[in-house]
């Protein structure tokens, strides 16, 4: 998921971090599975926000998510290597633009409408969370944390490993940054312009020199960074052995698929994109 700039700013060009209680959410349901946020990717409309406890809201940027791959998404794809893993692929433009061009590609998200919409572009994609059992683990050359991915669970450190565990030696990674110096750590929820709102989640946000602290305390190699469309990325090299991802794996056992038995039917199996590899 994309988010975009916040809309109480107030942050300057001062770093800011924020840490708050960020304890696992006592419902076990997905908050980017429930509505409002599969409205919003249904319709291809916001408004939608993540809304903190304290009220602040950051806009997410649904119409572009549900548009094709833009200039700043084009030098994304460029940059990639060999086969590619686009985790929270939402809609699925990345993934719909490099199966176009016949890389190998498979993207994984926790809402199912997501997943139906990035096979409906012609992209392979499961519902899985990153934490979870993944296709080709420890195999692919590239993996993608865009829209504001870098979030997800609302631990970078937990993430960074998990990605490391997930590249192959000096794969890539490749993240897109907060436009601020921030490092935060909040509980949030998918909030729309009506009111409605889903369930509460740890989430983190991660400028750019966040990023990078955090990344060199997990063993990754800066590999560049760039700025295209207001939007900010930096590129990681994956430094840690094989042997190493293996001993501290924390994946747990899929618990779903992302594509029903008929769309197995008409498309190849997600699996198939890494068989080689």
């Amino acid at each position: 998921m994309r988010a975009a700039r916040p809309v109480p700013t107030g942050e300057g060009a001062r770093p800011v971090t924020t840490l708050v209680d960020c304890a696992p959410s006592d419902s076990p349901a997905r908050p980017w599975s429930a509505d409002p946020y599969t409205d919003a990717l249904r319709t291809g409309r916001g408004p939608l926000f993540l809304r903190r406890t304290d009220g602040w809201l950051l806009p997410l940027e649904v119409e572009r998510w549900c548009a094709e791959a833009d200039a700043a998404d084009r030098e994304v794809l460029r940059r990639c290597e060999g086969a590619v893993l686009d985790v929270g692929c939402g809609p699925g433009r990345l993934v719909a633009a490099l199966a176009a061009q016949g890389r190998p590609v498979l993207g994984i998200d926790v809402s199912d409408a997501a997943v139906a919409h990035t096979v409906r572009l012609g992209g392979q994609a499961l519902r899985r969370s990153v934490f979870e059992a993944v296709p080709g683990e420890g195999r692919w050359d590239t993996a993608l944390l865009i829209d504001g991915n870098v979030g997800i669970g609302g631990d970078p450190h937990a993430l960074l490993r998990r990605m490391s565990q997930l590249l192959a030696d000096k794969g890539l990674l490749i993240v897109e940054t907060a436009p601020v110096d921030v490092d935060e750590r909040v509980r949030v929820r998918v909030a729309d312009g009506r009111g409605a709102s889903g369930t509460s989640f740890p989430w983190a946000r991660l400028g750019t020199p966040a990023l990078l602290r955090h990344a060199g305390w997990a063993g990754w190699r800066p590999e560049g960074q760039w700025t295209a469309d207001d939007r900010s990325f930096l590129a990681l090299r994956n430094r840690s052995s094989r042997s190493d991802r293996r001993t501290s794996s924390t994946a747990e056992p899929p618990n779903s698929a992302a594509v029903t038995n008929s769309q197995r039917d008409r498309n190849p199996s997600p699996e198939s994109v890494v068989a080689d590899l």
